[in-house]
């Protein structure tokens, strides 16, 4: 646990310290997903957006300083107001515009992003989430209805589904690294079990042919979800008889994970991390 509480420490000041860097050369990146909805890339977690004659509603929305760059982008898809910020989850890849967006709309996420975000020194009152909810909530705007669903600890013990309805788009916030290994905040309440179980009740739950905007990485398919299902279940049964078997976490290291993954490590978290994640 204490490598977990070093991991969760480190990567709170790795977000820290990429908040101050320049953000000069980042270029906000728009797609058209379906309907209303559209995806912004940039640095950070991918950002859904809906934008309609009610005006303009997101999902996430990255680094602090990137703030201006993706209301900018925003107002080239619509110029009307921006009236919800909806949260996936707490990390500040995901938050941290929500100072400056706070002010233009309301932010709705689950109870626990209030609590961790207002647990954090120096968050200003217009970053906090206005509404909360403990298991799911409806939003209708843009003539569609918006389910945010929380399935308990995951990625975070705070993290929330977001599904367009009408538009037939998912956005997953990091209960999916597209072709990527998962980062799980063990100190935030996540829960490697809980991810998993998260993730297959999305694949339950979900048409074959929705569209699914993932926390990092590509636009998606329920195919690229299923595969990111089927890692999860080998990688963690693979652990799981390791540590049955009486091996240590530098045993399971040193056997690594199945040649097929093998590439998923370049992201974020590499195979070393997701091992130790896993294990713990």
């Amino acid at each position: 646990m204490k490598t977990l509480i070093t991991l969760s420490l480190a990567l709170t000041f790795c977000t820290a310290a990429i908040a101050q860097q320049s953000f000069d050369n980042v270029e906000i990146k728009a797609t058209h997903v379906a309907g209303t909805v559209h995806m912004l890339e940039g640095a950070g977690g991918n950002i859904g957006v809906s934008v309609g004659e009610d005006g303009i509603l997101i999902v996430d929305n990255q680094f602090a300083p990137l703030a201006g760059k993706i209301e900018a982008a925003l107002r080239k898809l619509n110029p009307g107001d921006i009236r919800f910020v909806l949260n996936t989850h707490w990390h500040g890849d995901h938050t941290g515009g929500n100072a400056h967006f706070g002010r233009l709309g309301t932010i709705i996420a689950h109870d626990q992003v209030l609590t961790r975000l207002a647990g954090r020194a120096g968050t200003e009152r217009s970053a906090l989430p206005v509404v909360t909810y403990q298991d799911r909530i409806t939003v209708h705007f843009n003539g569609e209805e918006i389910h945010m669903r929380h399935h308990g600890r995951g990625h975070t013990d705070g993290d929330s589904l977001v599904e367009f309805k009408q538009a037939n788009v998912l956005h997953m916030g990091d209960q999916f690294f597209n072709g990527r290994f998962p980062y799980i905040d063990l100190g935030s309440g996540g829960s490697v079990q809980g991810y998993i179980d998260t993730v297959a009740k999305a694949l339950a739950q979900v048409p074959d042919n929705i569209k699914i905007i993932p926390g990092h990485g590509a636009l998606a398919t329920k195919e690229d979800l299923r595969q990111f299902h089927t890692m999860l279940t080998t990688v963690t049964g693979m652990v799981r008889k390791a540590i049955a078997d009486g091996k240590s976490l530098d045993e399971v290291k040193a056997a690594g994970v199945p040649g097929q993954y093998k590439s998923w490590g370049a992201g974020f978290i590499n195979e070393s991390r997701f091992l130790e994640i896993c294990y713990n």
